[in-house]
């Protein structure tokens, strides 16, 4: 929420994302004598670069678990045929 706070906003409401409805910037204190043309040019060039969201860290942590859970059952697989190897 912005209270008692005065700024200029660029607001892109056509982001071309599946992802994203609008961007807003907003604009530094000592950028806002630069013209509004350039301006939007820029936020458009920039929100034009949109991908996807970042993954969270819950994502991140199950990509992880999953990870270290297939490496231990692939070291154990392994463990177990050297061990059949051996005694077979």
């Amino acid at each position: 929420m912005l209270r008692g706070v005065n700024r200029q906003v660029i607001e892109i409401s056509e982001t071309d994302c599946e992802y994203f409805e609008r961007v807003l910037f907003f604009v530094k204190p000592e950028c806002v004598n630069v013209s509004e043309g350039r301006l939007r040019e820029r936020a458009n060039a920039i929100a034009g670069k949109t991908d996807r969201p970042p993954m969270t860290r819950a994502v991140r942590s199950k990509i992880r678990t999953v990870a270290y859970m297939a490496a231990a059952a692939g070291a154990g697989a392994g463990v177990t045929a050297l061990v059949t190897a051996f005694f077979h």
